[in-house]
């Protein structure tokens, strides 16, 4: 059955082995190596989750299989500038043979129920362009896009590390 809960110091490990996991998985991607460089937790993995575990404004969870650990996600709390709180999303992934059988579902639940004990005015969270099932999952939520980020590649070859570019080649 599936389930999620909170991790712990135990499951760093595998929340860095699955971490690596995602990081291949989106690097490919329209977006994916910027991502990686930017918006990725930095390594050293394990390090950088257990000090999140270990922060009241973040909680780390993992998603459950039949006790089997196939997913991880993380939340963040942001001060904005008129004083409230946003949870920001920055880790939520789940193995591709462990998909659609709602973990992931179970996670999304687990770090929306902090952000609201936390009283967050709202949740953010990333999906690279052209990512459906990530934009589908998020909409499937209740998420809904609030910004759009334009980017132009500057360096030779005009691209960020996959898909195609903003004329749609390759």
């Amino acid at each position: 059955m599936e389930g999620s809960r909170p991790a712990t110091a135990e499951d760093l490990p595998r929340i860095a082995d699955l971490a690596e996991v995602a990081r291949r998985e989106l690097s490919p991607m329209k977006g994916g190596a910027l991502w990686a460089a930017r918006e990725a937790i930095a390594p050293p993995l394990e390090d950088a989750y257990a000090a999140l575990i270990g922060r009241d404004d973040a909680l780390v969870v993992v998603g459950t299989f039949d006790d089997a650990v196939v997913g991880f996600g993380a939340v963040t709390l942001e001060r904005l500038r008129t004083g409230d709180t946003l949870g920001v999303v920055t880790d939520l992934f789940v193995e591709d043979e462990a998909r659609a059988v709602g973990v992931g579902e179970a996670m999304a639940e687990a770090l929306v129920a902090f952000c609201r004990a936390k009283q967050c005015v709202g949740i953010d969270a990333l999906a690279l362009p052209g990512h459906r099932a990530a934009k589908n999952f998020f909409e499937g939520e209740g998420f809904t896009a609030r910004a759009l980020v334009m980017h132009r590649p500057l360096a030779d070859g005009g691209e960020d590390g996959g898909g195609e570019d903003a004329a749609g080649q390759p």
